[in-house]
C-alpha cells in the first residue's frame, strides 16, 4: 500500500534534478504532486513520466522569484484539491560569477531570490492550508552551503542557503503547535544540472561519485512518509568519496 495514497504535494524546481526526483519518489508513494517550475516543457515531461508509471501529476509553471507566482499557484492547489500536505522547497539556482570581486547587485539579487525568496514566498503560501487542517510537512532543499562558508560557492549562495536552514528551523518554532513540520535537506555535492554553473567544470568521473538525484529523491520521500509526531529537522548528507576532504582537487563537497 502506497503510504502517501490520498496526499497533496507540491514540488517546486520539479523541472530536474532534486526536485524531478523528489516528484517521482512522492508520485510512486501515491501522492497526487503539482509540479512546479519556470520551464513548462520540462515540468510536462516529469509529468508524462508519473502518468506512465500510474501516477497523478499536474503542472503548475511560474517564476517562484516572484511572490505573487507562489500565491497564484496555492489558490490553484486550495481550488482544485482543497488540501496541501507536503512542500517540497526545491526551486534554486547559482552563477559563474560568484566572488564578491565579481558579484553585481544584479546578479546577487536573482541569488538571493532564487535560493531564499523563493522558499519564504512558497511556505508563506503554503501554511494557510496546513494550519487549516493542522497537518503538512514542508522539505527545504538546503546544501552544506546552507552550513559551512566556502568561497567556491560564492557569498550570495551561502548566505540565502544559511537562510534556508535558519527559515526551516523557525517553522518548527511557531508551527509546531498546528502540527506543521519542517525538514532541511542539506546535501552535498549533487550530480544535478546545476553543476554546469560551476567555475571549474566537473568531470562525468567525478559526477559519477557523487550523490545522486534520486538519492535525494529517496530521502525525500523517507521524511514525507514519517508519522506526523515525528519531525526530521535537519539532515546533511554527502558523498562517500568527498572532494571537500581531498587535497589538491578542485570543487569541494556541497558548494552549488
Amino acid at each position: 500500500m502506497p503510504q502517501l495514497q490520498g496526499k497533496i504535494a507540491w514540488v517546486t524546481g520539479a523541472g530536474s534534478g532534486i526536485g524531478e526526483a523528489a516528484a517521482l519518489a512522492l508520485a510512486e508513494e501515491g501522492a497526487a504532486v503539482v509540479l512546479t517550475g519556470r520551464r513548462r516543457e520540462a515540468l510536462e515531461g516529469v509529468a508524462k513520466r508519473i502518468a506512465e508509471a500510474g501516477g497523478s501529476a499536474h503542472v503548475e509553471p511560474g517564476d517562484l522569484m516572484k511572490a505573487a507566482t507562489a500565491t497564484r499557484i496555492a489558490a490553484a492547489i486550495k481550488e482544485r484539491f482543497g488540501r496541501l500536505d507536503i512542500l517540497v522547497n526545491n526551486a534554486g539556482l547559482n552563477i559563474l560569477e560568484r566572488s564578491w570581486v565579481q558579484l553585481t547587485p544584479e546578479t546577487a539579487e536573482e541569488v538571493i531570490d532564487g535560493n531564499l525568496a523563493s522558499a519564504f514566498y512558497c511556505v508563506i503560501a503554503a501554511l494557510p492550508m496546513m494550519r487549516a487542517q493542522r497537518d503538512g510537512i514542508l522539505i527545504h532543499t538546503a546544501s552544506w552551503a546552507g552550513r559551512w562558508v566556502s568561497p567556491l560557492s560564492g557569498p550570495a549562495y551561502v548566505a540565502a542557503k544559511h537562510g534556508v536552514v535558519a527559515m526551516s528551523h523557525s517553522i518548527n518554532m511557531e508551527e509546531c503547535v498546528n502540527g506543521i513540520r519542517s525538514s532541511c535537506v542539506c546535501p552535498g555535492e549533487v550530480a544535478t544540472p546545476i553543476l554546469a554553473k560551476r567555475p571549474v567544470p566537473v568531470s562525468k568521473e567525478d559526477r559519477d561519485k557523487m550523490v545522486q538525484a534520486a538519492d535525494c529523491g529517496d530521502l525525500i520521500r523517507y521524511i514525507a512518509c514519517l508519522p506526523k509526531h515525528v519531525c526530521i529537522n535537519e539532515v546533511v548528507i554527502s558523498p562517500t568519496w568527498n572532494r571537500g576532504y581531498l587535497p589538491g582537487v578542485p570543487g569541494g563537497a556541497g558548494k552549488g
